[in-house]
């Protein structure tokens, strides 16, 4: 982003760099940053938490007007990575026929329609809606257990944006059942690959497509990076 800064603002176009890596953005320079140490995935910082996300959009936005540049700000609060797993109860299995994923899935849909109602809105929908995640999955478990990935008929044609509507079905779903404020850093990320069934499939659908000789990147971003 920092690169591309430059690019935009070479076509007149004034940017605003939300910075996440402070050497990073001390190196490229871009015209205006506002550096937010906040872990990585949490641009705007608290999940929910509309004041304080508003907050910082502010902070950003109000680097347009820095008479002369580069501008670099620091965001005064920090954030801490949470690398502890949120608790969140998962729905008991019923139906030894179906994938475990698949059931998984569907035991979260009021939690997730709970949601939707509450927000107004899902961040489902770069590929799949939320009725097909179930479906979805299943695709997933296919090319686990043995099914070709390039004729297994993916959702969308798109793998990483078919698992980001997977994990972003089950994050939404599981902040209706967690009890307290909103988890931070990466506590739904973590629950998400270490806790369900769907996150185990993903991490086994990622190995069989990279083990089939997919080129990169159609498997990696399928989960995030460090996974």
């Amino acid at each position: 982003m920092c690169v591309l800064a430059h690019v935009f603002e070479a076509a007149g176009i004034a940017t605003i760099v939300l910075s996440s890596i402070r050497e990073m953005t001390a190196k490229v320079a871009p015209p205006r940053a506002l550096h937010c140490e906040f872990p990585l995935g949490r641009p705007l910082g608290r999940p929910n938490d509309a004041a304080f996300q508003h907050d910082v959009l502010a902070r950003a936005f109000a680097l347009l007007d820095a008479q002369s540049g580069p501008v670099r700000v620091e965001h005064p609060e920090v954030i801490e990575a949470d690398e502890q797993p949120v608790a969140c109860a998962l729905p008991a299995r019923f139906d030894p026929n179906l994938p475990p994923a698949v059931e998984e899935a569907r035991g979260l849909r009021k939690a997730y329609d709970r949601a939707l109602a509450r927000r107004g809105v899902s961040s489902v929908g770069r590929a799949i809606t939320a009725d097909e995640v179930p479906d979805a999955l299943r695709v997933l478990d296919a090319i686990v257990n043995g099914d070709d990935w390039a004729t297994a008929g993916i959702p969308g044609g798109n793998t990483v944006a078919l698992c980001h509507d997977i994990r972003t079905y089950y994050e939404e779903a599981a902040l209706e059942l967690v009890d307290g404020p909103p988890p931070g850093g990466r506590a739904m990320e973590d629950w998400f690959f270490e806790r369900t069934e769907a996150g185990a499939t993903v991490l086994a659908a990622r190995a069989a497509i990279r083990e089939s000789g997919a080129k990169f990147p159609i498997w990696f971003y399928m989960t995030p990076g460090q996974r």
